[in-house]
């Protein structure tokens, strides 16, 4: 594929076991990136990613490390981002794809 975002929309369809819904035709909201059973798809490829969501990520990888060094605990690390004066049902949950196929399958 020619384009960066076209291979990582297959990726991630293959990923999880959905199909990837081409762009021709498509209206902003009409349908996601990935067909899926259970979920909606919507993936964007970023040369970089925000510091600051790298580093809450870390931190919570950091942390079930330590509950499973200490507790013998197996915690499923995620990092929430909170938007300043908006609702925490609103907050964005992030976490990695691999650990997500880990625990919920595809």
């Amino acid at each position: 594929m020619s384009k960066s975002w076209k291979a990582s929309e297959l990726a991630i369809a293959r990923l999880l076991g959905g199909e990837r819904v081409p762009i021709n035709g498509r209206v902003r909201g009409s349908a996601p990136d990935v067909l899926h059973d259970w979920l909606a798809i919507e993936v964007k490829s970023l040369k970089n990613l925000p510091a600051r969501m790298v580093d809450a990520m870390d931190q919570a990888e950091k942390s079930a490390a330590w509950s499973k060094r200490k507790e013998g605990k197996d915690k499923l690390p995620i990092a929430i981002i909170h938007h300043d004066r908006q609702s925490h049902l609103n907050d964005l949950l992030v976490m990695r794809l691999g650990d997500f196929i880990e625990h919920f399958g595809t």
